[in-house]
C-alpha cells in the first residue's frame, strides 16, 4: 500500500461507530510502542559503539603525583585606630 491508500485504510478503520475506540486506541499503542523501540535501538547502538575495545592497545605511562597546594587565608586584624583620611586636591 502507498502511504496515501494506507492513510485512508487506516481512516477508514477508525470512522467505523461503535469500534472505532478501539481501532483508535490499537493504532496509538501500536506508534507508542514503534517509538519506544527506535529509541531503545538508538540508545543501545550508541552504547555498543563506545563499549568496542581499542584496535592497538597504547602502552600506558604511570601518571605524576598529584601536585597540592596549600592556601591559608589571611587573619584580619581588628583596627582600634585609623589613620587621618587622605587629602585629594584637584586642579
Amino acid at each position: 500500500m502507498t502511504g496515501f491508500a494506507c492513510y485512508n485504510a487506516i481512516m477508514n478503520l477508525l470512522s467505523v461507530q461503535g469500534a472505532g475506540a478501539g481501532y483508535l486506541f490499537t493504532v496509538f499503542l501500536f506508534c507508542v510502542i514503534v517509538v519506544h523501540v527506535v529509541k531503545l535501538a538508538r540508545i543501545g547502538y550508541r552504547t555498543f559503539r563506545k563499549k568496542l575495545p581499542p584496535q592497538q592497545p597504547e602502552p600506558h605511562e604511570p601518571k605524576p603525583d598529584p601536585v597540592y597546594f596549600i592556601v591559608e587565608r589571611k587573619k584580619k586584624r581588628a583596627k582600634s585606630e585609623y589613620s587621618p583620611p587622605k587629602e585629594i586636591k584637584f586642579r
